[in-house]
C-alpha cells in the first residue's frame, strides 16, 4: 500500500501548483466579482496541455492517469473553482468521445480538442430533467441521412465555446425503458437553429458560463451520431460521468485545501485580547477539524482515482468519493468562514467565495442523495464490498 504520488505525478502537481499560484490566485477574486471571463487563464491551460487530459496520445493528448486528472482539478479549484468547470465539462466530453466515438469522429475532433483549439462540453440537463435523464424531452427525428433536433437544454457549461457540443436526445421517444431510445448527437457551433439564449445567474461557480441552449429544427448528418449506433446515449453519458465524479471530488478537495490555507493564515495573523486567535482552543479545534476533513477527502478521492487506473468498474468508488469530498468541502468552507468571524462574510476575503462555490459540489454529476442510492444498491447486490 503506497499513499505517495510517483515522481511523474509529483512533478505534474508542482507544475500545476506554480501555474495556479502565479496566474489564478492573484486575479480570481477581482475577476469573479467583475464577471470577467478568464481568457488569459484558458490560454495558459492550453499551453500546459490540460485540454488534452482525457485525450489519447495518438490523437495528441496527454492521456493522463486518473490520479493526475484529479490533481489537475484539485489544484485549479484551490485557485478558483469556476475555472475548473471550463476544463471539467470539456474533459468529460473528450473522455466520452475517445471511448465511444467512431474512428472518423475521433480523428475529426480529438486532435483539436487536445490543444484547446476546439472546446467542448456536454448537454444533458433540461428544464424538467436533471437527475432523471430518462425524462428528457429533446427529440431527434430521422429524415433521410439527417437528424432534426428540437428541445431545450439547461445549465450547459462551455455552451458558448463548445464545438462540437454532444447533446443527449431521444431518437425513439416510444422506447421502453426510455434509455433504450436515447442517443447522443454531436452538434457543431454555428449550426442553424442552435442558439444559446441566456447565461444563468448563479450563487457561485462563476468564471465559466452556465447556459440555456435552445435547439429548433437543428439538422445534423447521421455521421454525428456518437458511436454510429442509436440507443446507446444513456450508457455513453453515464460512463463518462464516472470521471466527472472524480473531477467533482477533486474540485471539492481543492476548495477544502484553500479553506484550510485561508483559515490557518488568518488564525496566525489575526489578534484578539492581546494574542493571535490561533492560541484560543475553540479556534484550534475548528482548524484541526478542517485539516482532518480535508485529508480524509483527499485520500478517498485519490483512492477512487487509482481504482479507475486499475481498469475496474468504479461507479461505486467514484460515487463514494464524490459524496464524501463534496460534503467536506462545504463543512471546511463553513468552518473557515467562522474562524474569520465578520471578515468571513466580506467580499474582500477569499472564504466567502469558497462558501458560495462549495454547495454546487453536492449537486453536480449526480446529487449526493441519488449517489447514496447508487452506492447502497451496489452494496446490496454484492457488486461492491467494503471490508
Amino acid at each position: 500500500m503506497d499513499f505517495q504520488l510517483n515522481d511523474e505525478q509529483r512533478l505534474f502537481r508542482d507544475t500545476l501548483r506554480d501555474f495556479v499560484d502565479k496566474e489564478i490566485v492573484p486575479v480570481a477574486r477581482d475577476w469573479e466579482q467583475s464577471g470577467r471571463y478568464p481568457t488569459e487563464i484558458v490560454e495558459g491551460m492550453k499551453q500546459l496541455g490540460l485540454f488534452g487530459l482525457a485525450v489519447p496520445e495518438e490523437y495528441g493528448g496527454l492521456a493522463a492517469d486518473t490520479v493526475s486528472f484529479a490533481l489537475t482539478f484539485e489544484e485549479i479549484s484551490r485557485g478558483w473553482m469556476g475555472i475548473a468547470g471550463i476544463l471539467g465539462s470539456h474533459s468529460v466530453s473528450c473522455f466520452m468521445l475517445a471511448r465511444h466515438g467512431t474512428e472518423e469522429q475521433k480523428t475529426r475532433y480529438l486532435p483539436d480538442l487536445a490543444t484547446g483549439k476546439r472546446r467542448t462540453g456536454i448537454a444533458l440537463t433540461e428544464p424538467g430533467a436533471g437527475t432523471d435523464l430518462q425524462g428528457i424531452r429533446t427529440v431527434a427525428r430521422k429524415e433521410g441521412d439527417e437528424y432534426v433536433i428540437n428541445g431545450t437544454k439547461m445549465w450547459i457549461t462551455n455552451a458558448r465555446y463548445a464545438d462540437p457540443l454532444p447533446v443527449l436526445v431521444k431518437t425513439d421517444p416510444t422506447a421502453t425503458p426510455a434509455h433504450k431510445g436515447m442517443s447522443i448527437l454531436l452538434v457543431e457551433a454555428g449550426t442553424p437553429g442552435f442558439e444559446v439564449t441566456q447565461d444563468i445567474g448563479k450563487l457561485g461557480y462563476k468564471g465559466t458560463e452556465s447556459c440555456e441552449v435552445v435547439l429548433t429544427d437543428v439538422r445534423v448528418p447521421e455521421s454525428q451520431l456518437l458511436g454510429g449506433i442509436e440507443g446507446r446515449g444513456m450508457q455513453q453519458a453515464l460512463s463518462s460521468l464516472e470521471t466527472g465524479r472524480i473531477n467533482i471530488a477533486a474540485r471539492s478537495v481543492g476548495i477544502a485545501q484553500r479553506a484550510y490555507d485561508e483559515a490557518l493564515n488568518y488564525a496566525r495573523e489575526r489578534t484578539a485580547f492581546g494574542q493571535a486567535i490561533g492560541e484560543f482552543q475553540a479556534v484550534q479545534m475548528r482548524l484541526a477539524e478542517i485539516a482532518v476533513r480535508l485529508q480524509a477527502a483527499r485520500l478517498m478521492t485519490y483512492w477512487a482515482a487509482s481504482r479507475m487506473d486499475d481498469g475496474v468498474r468504479m461507479d461505486t468508488e467514484s460515487g463514494m468519493a464524490k459524496i464524501f469530498a463534496s460534503e467536506q468541502a462545504l463543512a471546511c468552507a463553513t468552518d473557515a468562514m467562522r474562524i474569520h468571524g465578520g471578515y468571513g462574510y466580506s467580499t474582500e476575503f477569499e472564504v466567502e467565495r469558497l462558501y458560495r462555490d462549495a454547495p454546487l459540489m453536492s449537486i453536480g454529476e449526480g446529487t449526493n442523495d441519488v449517489l447514496r442510492g447508487v452506492v447502497a444498491k451496489a452494496l446490496l447486490a454484492g457488486k461492491a464490498t467494503i471490508r
